[in-house]
């Protein structure tokens, strides 16, 4: 792979206002977590565990209490002064090791790394250790010759954590065509 390509990796914090509360609470690693909307409204976050259970973005929270309950599920009212102070402290970790970090939305971040030495997995599986290390949150991350194929491969680390361990790298042809199957 020729270092003069473009190179991205972009970063994504893992179920990111569930995760900022569970800094916490770690009593509640294993357990199912939603984060609420302003005034409590509906669902706009949810751990693995709590979408196992069948719930859904966007559900009513009125409608969906008691069923929190029964379930064990652990509800929060969101905290967006949190998530923005621990989004800057993921933001500034990234940076610690990126030349050029581009934030991307509150919970993701694009990397340049565009020259850096190979290997670039064992590249993107540091900053992953220095995020959960420095701030406690999980991210994925995918490595791509794009912006979008980043993005295509930051999905996949999702999709396929337990086999790629939250980084998957696109830059080879076969990797994409391993992906579109």
């Amino acid at each position: 792979m020729s270092p003069k390509r473009p190179t991205y990796a972009l970063v994504d914090c893992n179920s990111f206002y569930c995760s900022c509360e569970r800094l916490f609470r770690p009593e509640l690693r294993q357990v199912p977590v939603v984060v609420l909307s302003n005034n409590d409204g509906c669902v706009i976050a949810r751990t693995p565990e709590a979408k196992a259970l069948g719930i859904k973005m966007g559900d009513p929270f009125f409608k969906i209490r008691d069923a929190l309950k029964a379930k064990g599920v652990v509800a929060f009212s969101s905290n967006y002064e949190l998530y923005g102070d621990i989004s800057s402290r993921v933001q500034r970790t990234i940076e610690s090791l990126a030349p050029r970090v581009e934030v991307y939305s509150i919970d993701e971040s694009f990397a340049d790394l565009t020259g850096i030495a190979e290997p670039l997995g064992g590249f993107a599986r540091q900053i992953q250790a220095r995020v959960r290390s420095w701030t406690g949150m999980p991210v994925g991350i995918g490595i791509g010759h794009t912006k979008t194929l980043a993005k295509a491969a930051q999905h996949a680390s999702k999709l396929y954590k337990k086999r790629t361990g939250g980084v998957v790298d696109l830059r080879a042809d076969h990797a994409v065509e391993w992906l579109l199957k």
